[in-house]
């Protein structure tokens, strides 16, 4: 019998597959084999075999997380941000459908308790996943959003949308803002629709890299 008292795990991340564009400009991530199982059968003696696979890519693909060193380059990157920032946060739901406007403004978050919580903004905008007009005028948070947002102390803010910032112009005041107060971004999120409105915990966690940034992560929500 199913035990309905069990938490239960939403995964929030796209699929990495070969040759996928995350970002216009930016080049889809190979993956192939380093070595195959074919080529490691030799080194077994009861047929075994092994596949280690290989993956290039630029850190801006899938699912992924900004930290400060991302915009500033004396903020802090991958390694140096604690896995507290990242892993088991309380959580909440802004919905704001694509159909009711693209941008997400301060009147979307008002009233809502955020403060050392994350924060995710549901617009609906992954179901463009994919195709074209994904990458196009897309839901974005305003900067007076994230102004209010860094003061309210959200601990991080991910979308499900192509950019947390209007790409249709050459500015980034959202990260600007967000990874300046120390608040990671999480972006081009999925299946937002499936949590509840609060009462979860999420979680976003990228490897520990020193130098960059940016990392694809798996996303997902533990409910109940």
């Amino acid at each position: 019998m199913e035990d309905r008292s069990a938490p239960r795990i939403v995964d929030l991340s796209h699929i990495i597959t070969d040759g996928m564009v995350t970002y216009k400009g930016l080049p889809g991530p190979h993956i192939c084999d380093f070595l195959s199982r074919e080529e490691s059968a030799v080194n077994y003696d009861c047929g075994e075999t092994f596949q280690i696979g290989r993956i290039d890519m630029v850190a801006n693909t899938g699912t992924y997380v900004d930290v400060p060193s991302h915009r500033y380059a004396d903020g802090k990157d991958l390694s140096e941000v604690g896995v507290e920032a990242f892993a088991h946060l309380p959580a909440l739901v802004v919905r704001r459908p694509f159909e009711s406007g693209l941008a997400v403004d301060v009147a979307a978050f008002e009233g809502r308790d955020v403060r050392g919580c994350a924060v995710v903004v549901a617009t609906g905008w992954d179901r463009h996943w994919g195709s074209d007009a994904y990458y196009h005028d897309h839901p974005f948070v305003t900067p007076a959003a994230a102004e209010w947002l860094a003061a309210e102390g959200a601990a991080l803010v991910g979308i499900d949308s192509h950019n947390i910032d209007d790409t249709r112009v050459h500015s980034r005041p959202v990260h600007t803002v967000l990874l300046g107060a120390g608040i990671p971004i999480c972006e081009h999120m999925t299946a937002l629709g499936s949590l509840p409105d609060e009462g979860f915990r999420f979680s976003a966690v990228p490897p520990k890299v020193r130098g960059m940034g940016t990392f694809p992560v798996r996303a997902y929500a533990v409910l109940g």
